[in-house]
């Protein structure tokens, strides 16, 4: 059986323009850090359900649990994580509170994984 080994540089030659370049497009540490927490929480089914909800219209919790047919508690923990990174939003209307994805960027974020994943 042959084993396929992946093409590597023939010879040594770092291309110090081009390293430079790349270098500066790779944002600060915290933010990194940051963007990877983000990634992390959208590798979950629930919160990518309970944000593709919330991309099209505002939900209380009770509404997100009867969509997803989770428990309360369960969307309730789910919307502390989506909170605390900024993903999602609420106001208070009386004793309700209501749901909305915290900017167009998220939309749009899972708009363009979904048609990546699509194609």
């Amino acid at each position: 059986m042959k084993t396929l080994i992946a093409p590597v540089c023939g010879e040594t030659y770092i291309d110090d323009k081009k390293v430079k370049r790349a270098l500066k497009k790779i944002p600060a540490p915290d933010v990194l850090s940051n963007l990877a927490d983000s990634f992390k929480v959208l590798g979950d089914t629930t919160r990518l359900k309970i944000l593709m909800a919330l991309a099209e219209e505002e939900l209380c919790v009770c509404d997100l649990s009867a969509l997803i047919r989770v428990s309360v508690s369960a969307i309730s923990h789910q919307l502390r994580l989506l909170r605390n990174l900024r993903f999602v939003k609420y106001r208070k209307e009386g004793k309700m509170v209501y749901y909305s994805l915290s900017d167009e960027h998220i939309k749009t974020l899972i708009d363009v994984a979904v048609t990546h994943e699509m194609e």
